[in-house]
């Protein structure tokens, strides 16, 4: 099939007349009726978009060898970082196939875990996951967040733990919202109930946040926050953990927040003071001891720190330093144990370290190696701890962390079968094309040979100070197994280096984001590492952004191209759901003229040229996905079908009742991950032996 390719007839997608004017300068939008998610056309188009794209993908001579492989592998117990709430831990854990993630309960860590929620009873398909779990301090209450098809929309329900009886609240509409606990009820965000048409598109607005008391209406909740004069902002409300103080977190975009608390006295009447202004920095509570709240912050220190603030007193001239700035960059931190939890980025990759509550230093977390801490779970007051660790050829191992001896002991290991020592990981730096130097990592079985005919997947994000660091994915391993290259690149627009290295990215430094990448790939090349001929690029949400547009300005670079959920119109992303919020990242079409003609410049649908050979590709959007709407991968790949004047394959897969990503079923991840690594390796010309 691949050396006897003829070009495919793709569907025909009628063009309309629209144009839309922006400074005078027109632009036309011929397929802006795909934006409709709800017209029959929109779902004819996709009906025979998919029809198309399986056709395709069948014809793959090892596909059912590739998806059985994949089943093979997937096939063993997966557990997340145990918490501690109350008198007991939880746990989730994945027996190998199920759908979702259960989640267990121990009176002791080294218990046999009892069964407390299983989600997969909750759909036949597997498609309704939990979104959000939350204990009670008392123990005695679970809350619980489902989303269904992927949507980002959640539902709340509340279970008794010792009975498993499910009360009557039900609460509906909530959207980017945690659940946290205050006595017998919880703080949570949700917005005003949409109208049916725009459930799934329509512009997200007038964020709120709620108080819940137990056993009433969710139209009883108190209003504890909100902003009438600003539709366009975001609201996260949450009590400390010892429930002293209320927290409320205002943002307008993706980073940079104004942060709010309040004595915890009356749900029903709180005061809230304004400790820190936004929009410029980020502002994280970390914790308290008295009256000063213990906060995380960039604010004139890019790579992070952290201070202390008097809720009575919080004029900036009166916050005190803790812990300073320091050369790596503070990613995360907590109290756990009476201490200071600090885990720091240096080079892509994780280091960790523990302060007193005055900020003097105790010792290092000392690490398995170099990679990634998945997740830190400890209480403020419990000396036990527990963290995840992984990288590139490590599955995610779990380790229980005695916080006053400072000992490790490993406490769930995932048993995968796949031996990393046939493997080696190494970091390089290469030159951009401005001269910064940017790091990538490159994983490959030992023994590879530099003559430049090794397939090579890249893969990168570069945007809303996203930090890449190692770690493991089974579906990759296919591809690794069969002598392929997996590269990560750690752009700029990301959070490697801090928020310098954020900005560098962002805005009008955006296509330094899209240059690293394409000079990442042609380092690959000029090393002999592999050539165009036999290298795929791929990357989701913003990273399906990146491959867009490096695609469209060097489309004779790349071999295969998997755009995944991308953000593929760059000038009308901020009309739908909550692609407002990106706009700090990318600037608005609507800011200026000069912004405009910037994001017209690079937006990888406007700049799809007629008659030009582009890479086989394949992108990858959902039905329900109420992040990045699948308009921005159905008007680009029409527009793609029409122009692309060469023989290689440019196909959507559209899935059903899926979202962005979270909370997709095993089954679904499964099928994708066969189609996607499928049409790399065949595309890439692989001989795969499963």
């Amino acid at each position: 099939m691949q050396n006897q390719k003829s070009k495919i007839q793709y569907p025909i997608a009628k063009k309309t007349d629209t144009v839309d004017v922006y400074f005078g300068h027109q632009v036309a939008d011929p397929y802006r009726w795909l934006e409709d998610d709800n017209s029959p056309e929109t779902e004819a188009w996709v009906e025979a978009e998919n029809k198309i794209t399986f056709e395709y993908l069948s014809k793959i001579s090892f596909r059912e060898q590739l998806k059985d492989y994949l089943k093979d592998v997937w096939n063993y117990p997966k557990y997340r970082v145990p918490f501690k709430k109350g008198n007991r831990y939880f746990l989730f854990k994945n027996d190998g196939m199920q759908n979702q993630d259960v989640l267990y309960m121990m009176s002791d860590p080294e218990d046999d875990p009892e069964l407390l929620l299983d989600p997969n009873t909750l759909s036949a398909d597997g498609t309704i996951a939990l979104a959000d779990v939350s204990v009670s301090k008392n123990g005695k209450y679970l809350a619980y967040s489902i989303s269904s098809g992927g949507s980002d929309w959640n539902e709340i329900f509340v279970m008794e733990i010792n009975t498993r009886k499910l009360l009557n609240d039900h609460i509906e509409w909530v959207k980017f919202s945690g659940i946290s606990w205050k006595g017998d009820g919880f703080f949570y965000s949700a917005y005003d109930a949409p109208d049916e048409e725009d459930v799934l598109s329509g512009q997200n607005r007038f964020h709120k946040v709620y108080y819940h008391h137990l056993n009433t209406p969710q139209s009883d909740d108190v209003l504890v926050f909100d902003n009438p004069e600003k539709p366009l902002r975001n609201y996260y409300g949450y009590a400390t953990e010892d429930e002293q103080f209320i927290i409320v977190i205002e943002t307008e975009s993706t980073s940079g927040n104004a942060l709010y608390a309040a004595k915890a006295s009356d749900v029903n009447n709180l005061t809230f003071r304004k400790i820190a202004n936004g929009f410029d920095y980020d502002y994280r509570v970390v914790g308290h001891t008295g009256n000063e709240l213990v906060i995380q912050t960039n604010d004139h220190a890019p790579k992070g720190k952290i201070i202390k603030i008097d809720i009575d007193n919080p004029a900036p001239e009166h916050w005190s330093g803790l812990i300073p700035e320091e050369e790596d960059v503070l990613e995360m931190s907590a109290i756990a144990g009476g201490k200071i939890y600090t885990q720091y980025i240096k080079d892509a990759s994780n280091r960790a370290y523990f302060y007193t509550l005055d900020g003097e230093f105790v010792r290092e977390l000392e690490l398995p190696g170099i990679g990634t801490i998945t997740e830190f779970n400890g209480e403020k007051d419990d000396l036990v701890a527990f963290y995840g660790f992984s990288s590139f050829t490590v599955p995610s191992n779990i380790y229980k962390f005695d916080v006053e001896e400072g000992s490790s002991d490993l406490y769930k290991r995932s048993e995968v079968d796949f031996n990393g020592d046939n493997y080696q990981t190494h970091q390089v730096f290469f030159e951009s094309k401005d001269g910064t130097r940017v790091p990538m990592f490159l994983v490959h079985k030992k023994g590879l040979k530099h003559d430049g005919n090794n397939p090579v997947l890249m893969y990168g994000y570069g945007g809303f100070n996203i930090s890449l660091s190692p770690g493991f994915s089974i579906s990759r391993m296919a591809f690794l197994e069969q002598g392929g290259m997996y590269v990560m690149v750690n752009l700029r627009g990301g959070g490697e280096y801090g928020e310098d290295w954020h900005k560098a990215g962002m805005k009008m430094n955006k296509q330094n984001v899209f240059d690293d990448f394409i000079y990442a790939a042609k380092y690959l090349i000029r090393e002999k590492y592999t050539s165009s001929d036999r290298l795929a690029i791929m990357g989701g949400s913003n990273g399906g952004l990146l491959v867009g547009a490096c695609m469209t300005q060097e489309p004779e670079l790349f071999r295969v191209a998997i755009p995944i959920v991308g953000v593929m119109d760059m000038l009308r992303y901020h009309r739908f759901t909550i692609g407002w919020a990106w706009a700090t990242d990318y600037g608005r079409s609507d800011e200026s003229e000069e912004m405009f003609r910037y994001l017209l410049g690079y937006s990888p649908l406007h700049n799809i040229k007629q008659g030009v050979d582009y890479p086989a590709t394949l992108a990858i959007t959902a039905d329900h996905d109420d992040r990045v709407v699948p308009a921005h991968t159905f008007k680009f790949m029409a527009t793609l079908q029409e122009k692309n004047s060469g023989k290689n394959p440019v196909l959507v897969r559209v899935e059903t009742r899926a979202g962005h990503g979270a909370g997709k079923p095993t089954s679904k991840q499964i099928e994708e991950a066969t189609d996607v690594y499928g049409f790399i390796m065949y595309e890439l010309g692989m001989n795969p032996e499963f």
